[in-house]
């Protein structure tokens, strides 16, 4: 018997701008796992230190009998330009993620799944996790992974066929959150080809 393995990484810190006077940092979460509550068994999305905060106390007000780890702190002097900063909340996130996911209670949270598996908000997240979307979490998961998969290559073959702005491509989101987030986070399938 296989025995069960899930492995997360948080990585790859990026700058993103929210608007001309706002910038805040997210982070690639890689998940490689054999373990059968997971949807997918590879996958990778960006989150920002925010949505871990919704995330953990979301979790807690489910799961109220458990001590949930907790978050690197909230420091008024976090600086997004101190590398030495960054890395150590990036450390913090991963060792947050990697003690969650020892818990089989907290594991059974499909808000956990959608935030691990899927790009889509906290309002989204909400949503669909008591049953407001048209989709289901396991097709929130699916949607998500297709399109990751899908889209890199789809994209390099229409850059051949023809050089012009034009195409659609942009649009075909299927109401799960902006495409575009999803074909930045430079996931392959192989997750050995990932290590540097």
């Amino acid at each position: 018997h296989l025995q069960e393995f899930v492995t997360v990484l948080v990585r790859d810190p990026r700058t993103q701008k929210e608007d001309s006077w706002h910038s805040y940092i997210d982070y690639e979460i890689f998940i490689h796992t054999n373990s059968m509550c997971f949807t997918r068994k590879t996958s990778c999305v960006r989150r920002r230190f925010r949505e871990f905060v919704w995330l953990r106390q979301r979790l807690q007000s489910n799961a109220v009998l458990i001590q949930l780890p907790e978050l690197p702190s909230k420091t008024p002097f976090f600086n997004m330009n101190n590398p030495h900063h960054v890395d150590h909340r990036r450390q913090g996130l991963q060792e947050f993620l990697e003690k969650i996911l020892q818990d089989a209670l907290l594991l059974s949270d499909s808000r956990l799944h959608l935030f691990l598996q899927t790009q889509l908000s906290p309002e989204d997240m909400e949503a669909c996790v008591s049953g407001q979307t048209k989709y289901s979490v396991a097709d929130a998961i699916h949607n998500f992974a297709s399109l990751n998969r899908r889209f890199p290559v789809e994209d390099e073959e229409r850059k051949k066929e023809k050089n012009d702005a034009d195409s659609d491509s942009e649009s075909s989101s299927s109401g799960l959150g902006p495409s575009d987030d999803s074909v930045s986070c430079g996931c392959k399938a192989n997750p050995a080809s990932e290590e540097s």
